[in-house]
């Protein structure tokens, strides 16, 4: 979006226009600039954080944000755009199959659980992005669980696996009155934990990864990670 005198919305303080071609360049490659303009205009939907919360178009939220929100913003959406296209290039190499995107005009909704455990830029990315599903669920089925992690998971964890009956008469699974029948038995659990450590065991493969990928990334001027600490407005936080 432009500002009289040729200003982008979210350049820089003091006349320092962010790069007009690329946003960044991945092994030297670069990467327009347009595509993290189109996912600032793009309408976003439904719950979440940072850019993910509202339901309406961003050039209307943009017009009344302070520069350095819009700055932060921009950094922010950056990033979202990076991990997409790193997942892309990491598809292709594995040979996935990433499916159409069937409303590329769009972002889907963005639970708040998502960017709790996640944070917004990847919980984002995941919203946005089929290609970024597409390797996440390729490395959660990668994943093998061992049976004593999951028999660990149970026994440390018993408050979880209480039966209502139990819950309801206030039974402390980790004091002497819990008896074997308060519990849910391990065999009528025992898949739902696997499928849990599996995701969680996926979901700190794709970070591994990702944060591999990032090294061969460089960033135009403002549109740096927004937790960079060498630009003024920077904010850690994910």
């Amino acid at each position: 979006m432009e500002r009289p005198g040729g200003v982008h919305e979210g350049d820089p303080p003091g006349g320092d226009r962010v790069n007009p071609e690329h946003a960044a360049l991945i092994d030297g490659e670069p990467l327009p600039r347009e595509r993290v303009d189109s996912f600032l205009v793009a309408p976003h939907r439904g719950a979440g954080n940072c850019a993910t919360s509202h339901d309406g178009p961003a050039p209307a939220r943009l017009q009344i944000e302070a520069p350095s929100v819009a700055r932060q913003r921009r950094r922010w959406a950056t990033q979202v755009i990076v991990t997409d296209e790193l997942a892309r290039r990491a598809c292709a190499d594995r040979g996935l199959k990433v499916p159409e995107e069937v409303s590329p005009a769009s972002v889907l909704a963005v639970a708040e659980t998502d960017v709790a455990d996640l944070g917004s830029i990847v919980a984002a990315a995941l919203a946005h992005s089929p290609a970024v599903r597409t390797l996440l669920a390729a490395l959660e089925a990668e994943q093998t669980v061992p049976e004593t992690a999951v028999r660990d998971y149970y026994d440390r964890n018993q408050d979880r696996f209480l039966t209502p009956d139990a819950l309801r008469r206030g039974v402390d699974p980790f004091g002497r009155t819990a008896a074997p029948e308060d519990l849910l038995p391990y065999d009528a659990v025992r898949d739902p934990i696997t499928r849990e450590l599996r995701t969680a065991a996926g979901r700190q493969a794709f970070f591994g990864w990702l944060d591999q990928a990032r090294a061969g990334v460089t960033y135009s001027h403002g549109h740096e990670h927004p937790g960079d600490p060498s630009h003024p407005d920077h904010e850690h936080r994910h």
